[in-house]
């Protein structure tokens, strides 16, 4: 397959700088806003009161209130994803393990609680806080407009994480359904960028090892998708060839092409934004992936 410039998948992280969506991941489905809305607009004139004026003002409060919520919840959960990766594939100890303690470090300054950075760090382990074993969670969903939706956890309480999440996709007017066969299971590696190092250098090697498609962001940082069992081979690959730092490595949940849904109104994806606020905040450790266009 040659390589696109985009990978055509939404997913939350709860994880890193993602509920990235992931294809996650987790960026806020309003940054798509631009992209899938095109509004019309026309001159009119509105008479208010002065009561409906300060009740408009104190609704527009609330809602940039609501935004700022939504945004420090993403962070948490950004940091939550980045800490347990680090702890997983580099190890638990900040003292003998540099890029733990550099996320720590940040965590810190934008107020991520320590408890929240140790549940964090012992997920990465695959336990709790209390030394317990967790296990994997996944939900499958239909939501409104036909979006299909996969919900992956990892829990210390398996019965009552998927309960919570159901009830979140109720609430949020989808259905628990089978929802897998919309996508496919790929390995997502994300490695750090450095200069000469781009896509067209690592691209050769990246194909030769296995990569079916490729992405490369304005900062540099590079984004491989591959066959799940290809995912260590891959790794190394990149790794031993040009020495980049890898940032991530999971096996995601990707869209497919043929049967993605494209959303083109406002109240969707405020929906789908809001869905995925409540699951990152009842799960930080979330990731959240939807058959989107």
């Amino acid at each position: 397959m040659a390589p696109s410039r985009g990978i055509t998948s939404v997913a939350m992280m709860a994880t890193s700088s993602s509920l990235r969506y992931q294809t996650c991941s987790l960026r806020p489905l309003s940054f798509l806003r631009s992209e899938w809305i095109t509004a019309s607009s026309s001159r009119t004139f509105i008479t208010t009161s002065p009561y409906q004026s300060g009740h408009n003002r104190w609704s527009k409060i609330k809602h940039d209130k609501q935004k700022v919520d939504a945004a420090k919840n993403r962070q948490r959960s950004l940091f939550a994803h980045e800490i347990a990766h680090a702890s997983k594939y580099y190890g638990a100890d900040p003292n003998s393990n540099p890029r733990l303690a550099d996320i720590i470090t940040k965590a810190k300054r934008e107020g991520f609680a320590k408890a929240s950075i140790e549940a964090a760090i012992a997920r990465g382990q695959g336990k709790s806080t209390s030394g317990q074993k967790l296990e994997n969670v996944t939900i499958e969903g239909i939501l409104p407009g036909n979006i299909g939706v996969v919900i992956e956890c990892e829990t210390d309480s398996k019965a009552r994480t998927m309960m919570e999440l159901r009830h979140v996709l109720k609430d949020a007017g989808g259905t628990a359904t089978p929802s897998a066969y919309l996508f496919e299971k790929k390995g997502k590696l994300v490695f750090e960028g450095a200069p000469g190092k781009g896509l067209e250098q690592v691209m050769d090697v990246a194909l030769d090892a296995g990569v079916e498609d490729i992405e490369e962001a304005e900062d540099g940082e590079i984004t491989l998708l591959c066959e799940p069992s290809d995912t260590n081979a891959v790794s190394q690959a990149i790794t031993n060839a040009f020495g980049l730092e890898m940032k991530s490595s999971e096996i995601s949940w990707i869209p497919i092409k043929e049967t993605a849904v494209e959303v083109t109104d406002a109240a969707t994806v405020e929906g789908l934004d809001a869905f995925m606020e409540v699951v990152q905040e009842k799960e930080s450790s979330a990731t959240v992936a939807m058959n989107i266009a």
